[in-house]
């Protein structure tokens, strides 16, 4: 796999996370939430070792996954008690400096910086 020029960053949550349980027990998925964390886990570990992209785990609180293209970005907000996918999602665009793009920016960025390699 080539990835030319790009920079792809993947924080997941860390399957051993007490915070990852509490957040399974709020939307009353259980353990299961453990079992998704670690196939995500899985299905990225073919990217190991690739070039410009880098996995790690965390073991902060769930709360919006983020997914963020140059200055465009997909934020999976929070609803307590409901799953990922029952929940809005809200697009977001970088227009002025300071604002909710941001926001987001700045979360995921104090998120990676806690965050370990995710497969040593």
């Amino acid at each position: 796999m080539i990835c030319a020029g790009c920079c792809v960053r993947i924080a997941l949550g860390d399957p051993s996370s007490p915070k990852l349980l509490e957040r399974g027990t709020e939307e009353k998925f259980g353990i299961g939430i453990v079992s998704r964390a670690e196939l995500a886990l899985k299905h990225y570990e073919p990217l190991r070792g690739c070039p410009g992209i880098e996995v790690r785990i965390h073991a902060t609180t769930l709360y919006n996954p983020i997914y963020r293209f140059d200055d465009v970005m997909l934020v999976n907000t929070h609803v307590w008690g409901l799953s990922a996918f029952g929940a809005p999602v809200v697009h977001l665009r970088r227009l002025v400096d300071g604002g909710l793009f941001d926001t987001y920016s700045q979360s995921f960025e104090a998120v990676w910086a806690t965050a370990k390699p995710a497969y040593e």
